[in-house]
């Protein structure tokens, strides 16, 4: 889908390109209008990822993606595990947070794309180990 080296979609796959579906468990603790931070606690963590339109697969600038844990700071209910960041001109984000530590058995992070004018996303992808520095999760994002 994306060229190596490039942002360069292919014509051939781009109309195709399907919207990510919110994921079970996605909005759980969820906490409307957490603000725009430059990182979450003490940091040592990082939660990546991308943003695109629906179809297309152009990059998506100034998208505010919110973020939230439990972490070795605070639980997922907690205001201070909270914290939003945004896009930038490649549909890149990057938010350093305290390290994720298992909630119910698996570390996950949760994040949520809920602007308005695309359909809202919520995603809650799980980790392959406890010890891992960073977790990474994409958007495709459908117009409203």
């Amino acid at each position: 889908m994306i060229a190596s080296g490039t942002a360069l979609l292919s014509p051939a796959r781009a109309k195709g390109l399907a919207p990510t579906k919110s994921m079970r468990g996605g909005s759980n603790n969820y906490l409307p209008g957490a603000p725009i931070v430059d990182r979450i606690g003490g940091g040592g963590f990082f939660m990546t990822g991308t943003v695109c339109r629906a179809g297309d697969g152009t990059p998506l600038e100034g998208i505010r993606i919110q973020i939230w844990a439990h972490t070795t700071e605070g639980y997922e209910r907690d205001p201070r595990s909270h914290g939003a960041t945004l896009t930038d001109r490649d549909g890149a984000f990057q938010l350093e947070m305290p390290q994720i530590v298992p909630a119910f058995g698996q570390p996950h992070g949760h994040l949520a794309y809920d602007s308005g004018e695309f359909e809202t996303v919520f995603l809650r992808p799980v980790m392959s180990s406890s010890r891992d520095k960073s977790l990474r999760a994409d958007f495709v994002l459908q117009p409203v």
